[in-house]
């Protein structure tokens, strides 16, 4: 019997793979549930990076659903999550993810849940 710490599966890009081609597809929802995967295998140090990009996700599909509260709850979690990760984390261009939420709360800000479709860097 192999075991497997959350650790090293947490280092797999499987689950982060998975989330963000989902993302790119604009399947906001399958995304936030590949990415949960990765945020509750990730180890301590991991946890809000992933936990940032699940509210990433997260406020897409709310904008989606006309769920403005959400949206923007989603939205200030984000920023705040994955602003110590800046500029890049794990491959990942953590600015760029950070641009676009700043963007959309904007966006959000002056009435609007159209956001444009999650550019997944």
């Amino acid at each position: 019997m192999r075991c497997r710490s959350k650790t090293a599966r947490s280092r797999s890009p499987s689950d982060l793979q998975r989330g963000l081609d989902f993302a790119r597809a604009g399947d906001y929802f399958a995304a936030h549930e590949a990415l949960e995967d990765a945020w509750r295998a990730a180890g301590p140090a991991e946890k809000d990076f992933f936990q940032g990009l699940v509210h990433v996700v997260v406020a897409w599909y709310q904008a989606g659903r006309s769920n403005r509260p959400g949206c923007e709850r989603q939205l200030e979690k984000a920023a705040r999550r994955l602003e110590p990760f800046a500029p890049g984390h794990q491959g990942i261009d953590v600015a760029a993810f950070l641009m676009q939420v700043g963007a959309a709360r904007k966006r959000v800000d002056a009435g609007s849940l159209d956001l444009e479709p999650l550019d997944v860097p």
